[in-house]
């Protein structure tokens, strides 16, 4: 693994939108990036949810265009349903979103760049915390 097959959860990409140092360090050498749909959704309601639309969305669109947005097809269902299964016998239970995340991570080889220790839980999902 080089660490270039990287997927970013919610938390990073809202960290980039703020200017934060350490993710723009991470992130300043590429053109692309990768987000599973899930967050794009999740982005999109904090979108919605907030008091300015207009500009959370247009800087969610200006972000878009140097995206790769992973999507899910009937395989990524197939490893969101033996993830979840495996997280309700542990008794370790995640967001829902979550578990998508880690299906698209897991079902694409990604590791995951998140600052959420939760998905530590997901049995060989390889995780990165740039914090």
């Amino acid at each position: 693994m080089t660490g270039n097959n990287i997927l970013l959860d919610t938390n990073i990409v809202i960290e980039l939108f703020k200017g934060n140092n350490v993710v723009v360090a991470h992130l300043e050498d590429r053109d692309m990036v990768d987000i599973p749909y899930a967050v794009l959704g999740e982005l999109l309601l904090g979108a919605y949810r907030s008091a300015n639309l207009k500009k959370h969305k247009s800087e969610i669109n200006s972000f878009l265009k140097r995206c790769n947005v992973i999507g899910a097809n009937a395989e990524t269902s197939d490893t969101y349903g033996a993830i979840k299964a495996e997280l309700l016998e542990k008794g370790k239970p995640i967001p829902e979103n979550d578990i998508w995340i880690a299906a698209v991570a897991k079902q694409y080889d990604y590791t995951l760049v998140t600052r959420d220790k939760h998905f530590n839980e997901v049995d060989g999902l390889r995780v990165v915390n740039w914090f």
